[in-house]
């Protein structure tokens, strides 16, 4: 039976040629997202001829993430039929994306039951547009930035490891305010932040952090995850002072955009089902949503 070994930040070597052979805008298919969020799914991977298997938990359920990479999908996916066989469970493939499932169907024709995963669908932005908020429909953000910068004597410089003590101070004061009304999965993401902070240059992030003054306001930090997408891994602002957010928004696209013209989208990730968060990210005026579905194998 295949050998998964959990995941740890030695396997970025061996895990990233298959993100960049599969070339998503997912979130989902990056090693830094997946190394950061670990301790959330308890992942672990294994290569099944060109393609990654990878195992998680989500909601204290086993699934398997859609086995990225190229060739034949079949020996990956039975790979993971055996290992589910054998414990006695279903075999449930989560971050498919509509691109997967005719690979599926071709593989196995209709011997998987598919759902929609809503909550774990991306929103994907022109990053243009999250660049100036042009238009009718950015114009309230437009309008914050506007007052942001009358009131404030600001700049929005790179993050560099001697700012991460700083950051991360600044993130801890931002959880200990939001405990309460936020959801559990404030100590998840806390966790996530640090852990891309203890690795920020090998992971290959990129992240900037807006000042007043001397004061840290807010911070974010993401990475480059296909040809012509960046992926903002999380966004921190003290709710307080209007117009922090969307200036952090606005001046890391911007930002990454300078560094990496062949950057077109931003992938601002899920919303984890949590409505709040989801009118925060359709706020935005999102592109399209990249769909995520659940196949689950018919018994």
């Amino acid at each position: 039976m295949l050998k998964l070994i959990d995941v740890n930040f030695e396997l970025k070597q061996m895990m990233e040629p298959y993100f960049r052979t599969e070339n998503s805008r997912s979130a989902d298919f990056c090693f830094g997202n997946i190394y950061m969020w670990d301790k959330r799914y308890k992942q672990s991977v294994a290569p099944v001829e060109g393609r990654l298997v990878t195992r998680l938990v989500r909601h204290g359920e086993t699934y398997f993430a859609f086995p990225v990479g190229e060739g034949d999908l079949r020996p990956a996916i039975n790979e993971m039929l055996e290992i589910c066989r054998s414990e006695g469970i279903p075999l449930k493939i989560c971050g498919i994306t509509d691109e997967h499932i005719g690979l599926l169907y071709d593989a196995f024709g209709g011997c998987f039951e598919l759902s929609e995963d809503r909550a774990y669908s991306d929103y994907i932005y022109r990053a243009d547009k999250l660049s100036t908020y042009s238009g009718r429909a950015m114009h309230s953000k437009k309008n914050f930035c506007n007052r942001f910068e009358n009131e404030h004597e600001w700049r929005f410089v790179p993050i560099t490891k001697e700012m991460v003590p700083e950051c991360v101070a600044m993130l801890d004061e931002w959880t200990e305010e939001s405990e309460g009304r936020l959801t559990h999965d404030i100590g998840y993401e806390h966790d996530a932040i640090l852990r891309g902070f203890s690795h920020y240059d090998e992971l290959g992030l990129m992240g900037g952090a807006l000042y007043s003054g001397e004061r840290l306001l807010g911070f974010s930090v993401g990475e480059v995850i296909s040809d012509d997408t960046f992926c903002t891994h999380f966004e921190k602002a003290y709710p307080d002072v209007a117009g922090a957010y969307p200036m952090v928004c606005r001046e890391l696209v911007r930002m990454v955009c300078e560094k990496n013209p062949e950057v077109c989208y931003v992938n601002r990730e899920d919303d984890m089902g949590n409505e709040a968060l989801r009118q925060s990210k359709l706020s935005y005026k999102p592109e399209y949503i990249l769909n995520k579905y659940v196949a689950v194998w018919k018994t």
